[in-house]
């Protein structure tokens, strides 16, 4: 069964989501001038849809309960929702319905990486490479990552502790220091809360991603406001600049990929382009890593109540 707070989810989304999209943008006449509501009226989503506008309505209040997943998709269709967004109301319409909770704790990610998946980390050795569950908990490292990674890994709110692993949305939200680590800061910040509030949908019942958003909404108005937004994000590729303390800065490729053997827990790798600084900032990176193997602070949280 869906509870209140799923309920205001659904709710918040669809309705933040109609609001964005105007009638021209959906090829309909807009009759006159003075509309009261931003965006599509709930009729004209439903007309879209092709539902009643009691069946909308019903929809929008919170109650996916029941909706088949062809309405789920006329609807995203309506309403103009990209994959990232498709996905999320997909998972809200999951959670409303009977055995959701059952689902969710057969579905639990692992609590602890298993060793050969620490020996493929370990063999990639020119490039940064970790493996981090939904809550963007980092699970494990190689030797490079934890060189890159560095001052995530000994952030004072953000390191790995007797009881948690590092977290990089953690540090994002409440590490001032991040705001120099990451040269596009509010790209980073945005992606991360909206990479959350996907996670959140897939896995409405993780204690620890509750308590992981309450924590940052509780200590950071930046991170209310993004998750206020209600949007939702697919992290697959792309590319992330960041600030060394030692070797300065290095323009990254990155590519996040779901570990098929692991269900929940993406490897993440970053790679940086031939014949550029940012590769010569890499070796050298690699070089001062082995160096000082014995200062970088380890990733290890193999303690089952840290990562499950």
């Amino acid at each position: 069964m869906d509870s209140p707070v799923q309920r205001s989810e659904v709710r918040e989304f669809l309705s933040s989501r109609r609001a964005r999209v105007t009638p021209q943008q959906a090829g309909l006449p807009a009759y006159g001038g003075n509309r009261r509501v931003k965006g599509m009226r709930r009729e004209e989503v439903a007309m879209l849809a092709g539902v009643s506008v009691d069946y909308y309505v019903r929809m929008e209040r919170g109650d996916l309960g029941g909706v088949s997943e062809g309405v789920l998709d006329s609807l995203a269709t309506a309403l103009q929702l990209d994959e990232a967004e498709r996905e999320h109301l997909y998972a809200l319409a999951r959670a409303a319905g009977p055995g959701s909770a059952r689902r969710a704790r057969a579905g639990t990610v692992p609590k602890v990486v298993r060793p050969v998946i620490q020996q493929v980390l370990d063999a990639m050795t020119d490039a940064p490479a970790w493996v981090r569950n939904g809550r963007h908990d980092i699970l494990a490292m190689n030797a490079l990552a934890r060189a890159l990674y560095s001052p995530v890994l000994a952030s004072p709110v953000a390191g790995a502790t007797a009881t948690r692993p590092a977290n990089t949305t953690r540090y994002v939200y409440l590490d001032p220091a991040a705001h120099d680590f990451f040269l596009d800061y509010d790209v980073i910040a945005n992606d991360a809360a909206a990479m959350l509030r996907l996670e959140a949908s897939r896995n409405p019942h993780d204690k620890r991603l509750i308590e992981l958003v309450g924590e940052l909404s509780t200590h950071s108005e930046l991170f209310r406001q993004r998750w206020a937004s209600q949007d939702v994000k697919l992290h697959r590729s792309g590319r992330k600049r960041l600030r060394h303390p030692v070797v300065g800065e290095l323009d990254l490729n990155f590519e996040s990929m779901p570990l098929p053997s692991e269900p929940g827990l993406q490897l993440n790798v970053y790679t940086a382009d031939p014949n550029t600084p940012t590769a010569d900032g890499l070796k050298l990176l690699a070089s001062w890593a082995a160096s000082h193997s014995d200062q970088l602070v380890s990733a290890d949280t193999s303690s089952g109540d840290a990562t499950h």
